[in-house]
């Protein structure tokens, strides 16, 4: 989905296509960039890395990538991730399309991988669609989270993600096809969370069920009576219920007095120990908190249904992840689009040459950059 080798001057800073000209007239030269970025990072160079390739194939030339680490591996800040070696006729505008490839992907894989790892036995669901900019950063989004996903799986044993809600990112994840069920238009369309749940059933038959709950806010009364409307699907371990109550209100039958008494019940330590004000919000505030969670496996429990599966959505970032998993939330699947980089800025990846024909050569400031044998040569 990049541009092609035809389009790609269109989507190019102007400086870097009035160098290639300049560089035409008095003289090619073999240059070395060296990328990196300035924050820590899983590196995910495969996009970027595919889309250099094309264009060299498209211009007849060579460009040799040497990648200082394997996909899905932990780079610190400022260290360089490859360099990048050949004519800089042909690689001086290509710099703009091959950051952007680059820089995003690192970081949300840096992400996926955090709550991945901070949640390890919840799978996770990548909903992140709706929130970005076009089908070419929706993919690059989901090929990040597959990365820091297994990344997670190899060091934490997480589950990780294990789909997304489009069918064009699936295949990231191992899929034919995308993950989801129901929104709450269809909740709104069936004038009752049971009704929907029917609709859904009839439907699609032979899939799992997972039933959002927050609509009509009696998310214990509702996921109750889908429990009972499908008590086959619920022993069978194919019934899940979604919570997605916004901050706006408490799930049913909880306060702050109440959410508090849930924790003490469940998790008392999580209430005993310094917390910030969106921690305490996480734990015992309106929305899908801790509390919540606690909540409604209390109630499932209590009435014998506890092979029902809950499925967290509702700003699962990486730091409310991390809140979840320090106090085990009984959480089975979250579905999340919080991977997501928060500060665009951190995204910047960035490419400076470190020399010229063999000459190591750099901006002042930027001698990091270059090989150790380099800055002693300089």
């Amino acid at each position: 989905m990049a541009p092609s080798a035809k389009d790609q001057p269109l989507y190019t800073d102007k400086y870097f296509l009035r160098t290639r000209e300049i560089v035409r007239r008095f003289g090619d030269a073999e240059v070395t960039y060296a990328v990196f970025m300035r924050r820590p990072v899983v590196f995910t160079p495969r996009l970027a890395v595919n889309w250099l390739e094309s264009m060299a194939h498209a211009r007849g030339v060579h460009f040799a990538i040497e990648p200082l680490y394997e996909e899905g591996d932990w780079v610190g800040a400022g260290e360089p991730l490859m360099f990048v070696t050949g004519s800089l006729e042909h690689l001086s505008d290509l710099e703009t399309v091959f950051l952007q490839r680059l820089g995003s992907p690192c970081v949300a894989a840096y992400n996926a991988f955090s709550m991945c790892t901070d949640l390890p036995y919840a799978a996770f669901i990548a909903m992140d669609a709706r929130h970005c900019a076009g089908a070419e950063m929706a993919d690059m989004m989901a090929y990040a989270a597959s990365v820091g996903s297994e990344r997670a799986r190899r060091q934490s044993k997480a589950k990780g993600f294990i789909g997304s809600s489009t069918d064009a990112t699936a295949a990231w994840f191992g899929a034919k096809q995308g993950v989801g069920t129901m929104p709450h238009a269809l909740i709104g369309y069936a004038g009752s969370t049971v009704r929907a749940a029917e609709m859904y059933h009839e439907t699609y038959a032979d899939e799992g069920l997972t039933v959002l709950v927050d609509y009509f806010g009696e998310e214990i009364s509702d996921a109750l009576a889908v429990c009972r409307r499908f008590p086959d699907l619920a022993r069978a371990g194919r019934l899940s219920i979604r919570l997605d109550t916004h901050g706006g209100r408490f799930v049913e039958n909880l306060d702050t007095a109440a959410s508090y008494a849930v924790l003490e019940r469940n998790a008392p330590d999580a209430i005993r120990t310094y917390r910030t004000e969106t921690e305490l919000r996480w734990l015992v505030g309106t929305g899908v908190s801790a509390a919540a969670l606690f909540h409604m496996r209390e109630n499932l429990l209590e009435q014998g249904f506890d092979q029902v599966k809950i499925v967290a959505s509702s700003g699962f970032s990486p730091d409310k992840c991390k809140l979840m998993g320090s106090v085990k939330a009984p959480i089975d699947v979250v579905g999340t689009g919080s991977y997501l980089p928060d500060m665009w800025r951190e995204t910047y990846a960035t490419a400076d040459i470190v020399a010229y024909d063999g000459k190591p050569r750099v901006k002042v400031g930027r001698e990091f950059l270059l090989r150790p044998k380099q800055r002693v040569a300089r």
